[in-house]
C-alpha cells in the first residue's frame, strides 16, 4: 500500500478517471521535454529518465494506480505499436551505409557484444535466478527485452515486453528499473569518458578539440533544443504520418497472423520441428514485420517517406508517453526485492557492449568520439545518442547518431526475438 492508499483507501486520481490520468501523463511527458531542452543537467539526465522518475514517483506515492485501461489498452496496445513506423521512416539502409562510415561499424561491433552479453549474463544468472524462486522463461524474456533495449531503445522493450506476455507486470516493471537506473548511470560515465585523460591519451578526439574550442570562444550551443527546433509540418503531414502508421501495424498483424501457427504449442523435438517452431514465432511476431515493411518503405520510397514531415516528433513523443507508462508499476519494493538480479544481468550486459564499442574503436584507429556515441546509442537509442552529441558540442555527430540509433530500432527486435527463441522464453 502506497501513503495515499493508506491515508485515502485509493490512489488520488483513480484507474476509471482516464482524463484526470491522461492530463498527469502529458503534463508530466511535457515538463520532461521542457526540462530537457532548457537545462543542461536535464539534457544529460535525458528527458527520458526524467519522465520515466517522475511516474515512479506519483505511483510509488500512491497519486496515480499502476494499471489502468489508458495504460494497458491504449498506450501499450495503440501507441507503442504505431510509434516503431513512425521513428523508422528515417531508417533508409542506403542512407546509413553512405553517412554514418565509422560510426556504423563501431556501433555493429557493439551490438554483437550485445548479444554476446545477453548469452553471458543469462549463463551466469540463471542458477542464481532459479534458486531465488524466479521463473527461468521469465529470465529468458528480460534477457529477450535487454537485448532489444540494449541495441535498439526503449520502444524494442516494448515490443519484447508484448511479445513475451510481460506487460504491465511486476517483472517487467522491476526490469524496467534495472534498465534505466543503469543506463542513467552509464550515459553519465561515457560523458567522463570523454573528459578522462586515459582515454584521451589512447584515442584520437577531434570533436572533443573542437567543442572545447567553441566552448571558449562562447559559441556552444544548449543540448537537446539544438536537435529538436522547430521544423516545417502541416496538417497533411500529421494526416499521413498516422495513416502509415496505423496500416503498417495493421499488414503487419495480418502478415504475422500466417505464420504463427507454424510454432510449436510445446517444446520442440527433432531438427524439422525446431526450425518450424522458430519459423512460426520469428515470422509470427508483428514487430518483426512492424519493422520489415517500415524499413523497406524508408528505403524504397526514400524521397516519399522524407516528405512525411513530423513522424520523427510525434514517434517519440508516443514512445515518452510509453516511459511514462512503464516507469508507473515500477514499485520500490518490486525493485529492492526482485531488481537486483536485473541489474545485475544489464550490468554484464553494458559492461560486454563497452568492451566491444571500445576495443573495437581502437584496433580499427577510429576515434574516442564513435566509441562514446556508438555505445550510447547501443544502449540508449538515437535519441540519447543525438542528445549526447549535442550536449557535448559534438554536432558533426549528430545526424549520425541518429541514424545509427534508427538502424538499431531494426536490429533490436529482430535480436530480441532470436535470443529470446534461442533461450526459450
Amino acid at each position: 500500500m502506497t501513503i495515499l492508499e493508506n491515508l485515502l483507501g485509493r490512489t488520488l486520481i483513480q484507474a476509471d478517471d482516464t482524463w484526470g490520468l491522461l492530463g498527469v501523463m502529458c503534463i508530466s511527458v511535457a515538463l520532461s521535454i521542457y526540462l530537457e531542452q532548457r537545462y543542461r543537467w536535464a539534457a544529460k539526465a535525458t528527458g527520458c529518465i526524467i519522465a520515466l522518475l517522475l511516474a515512479m514517483a506519483m505511483g510509488n506515492l500512491g497519486i496515480i494506480p499502476t494499471s489502468c485501461v489508458l495504460y494497458d489498452d491504449i498506450v501499450w496496445g495503440v501507441i507503442v505499436p504505431m510509434g516503431i513506423p513512425l521513428l523508422l521512416l528515417q531508417c533508409n539502409l542506403r542512407r546509413i551505409w553512405r553517412e554514418a562510415g565509422k560510426l556504423l561499424t563501431v556501433f555493429l561491433i557493439g551490438a554483437a557484444g550485445t548479444v554476446v552479453g545477453a548469452f553471458l549474463a543469462f549463463y551466469l544468472l540463471r542458477s542464481p535466478y532459479a534458486a531465488s524462486g524466479g521463473s527461468v522463461q521469465d529470465l529468458a524474456a528480460v534477457t529477450s527485452m535487454m537485448t532489444g533495449s540494449y541495441i535498439g531503445g526503449s520502444v524494442n522493450f516494448s515490443a519484447m515486453a508484448m511479445q513475451h506476455g510481460l506487460r504491465g507486470t511486476t517483472i517487467s516493471a522491476a526490469a524496467t528499473v534495472a534498465d534505466n537506473l543503469l543506463m542513467a548511470l552509464y550515459f553519465f560515465v561515457l560523458a567522463a569518458f570523454a573528459g578522462m585523460r586515459l582515454f584521451r591519451e589512447k584515442f584520437t578526439h577531434p570533436h572533443i578539440d573542437e567543442a572545447e574550442r567553441e566552448a571558449r570562444r562562447g559559441a556552444r550551443r544548449t543540448q537537446a533544443a539544438a536537435f529538436w527546433s522547430r521544423k516545417d509540418i502541416s496538417l497533411k503531414d500529421v494526416a499521413m504520418d498516422l495513416a502509415f502508421a496505423a496500416a503498417v501495424v495493421w499488414a503487419a498483424n495480418l502478415v504475422a497472423g500466417l505464420f504463427s501457427p507454424f510454432a510449436a504449442e510445446g517444446v520442440a523435438s527433432g531438427l524439422r520441428e525446431g526450425f518450424m517452431d522458430f519459423t512460426g514465432k520469428f515470422l509470427g511476431s508483428p514487430y518483426v514485420w512492424i519493422t520489415t515493411i517500415s524499413v523497406a518503405v524508408a528505403t524504397c520510397f526514400s524521397d516519399e517517406a522524407e516528405k512525411l514531415h513530423g513522424a520523427q516528433e510525434i514517434g517519440t513523443y508516443f514512445i515518452y508517453l510509453f516511459l511514462f507508462v512503464i516507469g508507473v508499476p515500477a514499485n520500490i519494493f518490486t525493485v529492492l526485492t526482485e531488481a537486483p538480479l536485473f541489474l545485475a544481468l544489464t550490468l554484464l550486459m553494458v559492461v560486454v557492449n563497452m568492451l566491444f564499442c571500445f576495443i573495437g574503436a581502437k584496433a580499427l584507429k577510429f576515434d574516442l568520439e564513435d566509441a562514446i556515441i556508438a555505445s550510447n546509442a547501443n544502449i540508449g537509442g538515437p535519441t540519447t545518442a543525438a542528445g549526447m552529441a549535442v550536449s557535448q558540442g559534438w554536432g558533426r555527430l549528430v545526424g549520425p547518431a541518429m541514424l545509427v540509433g534508427v538502424l538499431g530500432y531494426v536490429i533490436g527486435n529482430y535480436a530480441g526475438t532470436a535470443v529470446g527463441i534461442a533461450l526459450g522464453a
